[in-house]
């Protein structure tokens, strides 16, 4: 299967057994044998070309040994046990390449959701009227007002910038205020 997956192509069994020839002394009938009790398995498919097959992996080596791997993990009694194991035995790099897979399969991090915006803040220029988005800088505004005498009003509370109509009320209350039913 390594040479197979080597070359990511259909391969003839003439062509493994020069690649392995390189190495070790190996028969013609050998190689045909074990490619053919791969195709039986599942592992690789074959395509008649000529009196010849050609052999294709069914799988990436990446998919085979993931299959390993799961396989083994479903058959432990405690699957956890298992795992922590199999990291104690992991090299750094194994354990960071572990990482990095972990932050593919989850995908792209969505980052925490900006504030909505505060839609009753006024950001753009206003020709009817005084600026409210804060201090001008360029100047007195088109009808000749300063923003900064126009937005006086709750500047000490810290809400110049929430519409008049819901302002908070930062008057002192007099709870025994006539002007309140069940006042005095």
């Amino acid at each position: 299967m390594t040479r197979v997956w080597k070359w990511n192509r259909p391969v003839t069994v003439r062509e493994v057994l020069e690649d392995l020839q390189q190495e070790r002394s190996i028969a013609y009938t050998t190689v045909m044998t074990v490619l053919d009790n791969l195709h039986q398995k599942g592992w690789v498919r074959r395509e008649a070309e000529g009196r010849a097959y050609r052999y294709e992996a069914v799988s990436t080596r990446a998919a085979y040994a993931a299959a390993l791997m799961n396989d083994a993990w479903s058959q432990s009694d405690n699957p956890a046990a298992a795992l922590v194991a199999f990291f104690g035995m992991m090299s750094e790099e194994q354990r960071q390449a572990l990482s990095d897979a972990v932050r593919i399969v989850q995908g792209p991090e969505t980052p925490e959701p900006a504030e909505p915006p505060d839609t009753g803040r006024v950001t753009g220029r206003d020709t009817d009227g005084p600026d409210t988005d804060g201090p001008d800088t360029d100047g007195p505004d088109t009808d000749g007002t300063d923003t900064e005498a126009a937005d006086t009003e709750g500047a000490d509370t810290g809400v110049a910038d929430t519409p008049p109509d819901t302002r908070p009320d930062t008057r002192p209350q007099n709870p025994g205020s006539a002007q309140e039913p069940g006042g005095r």
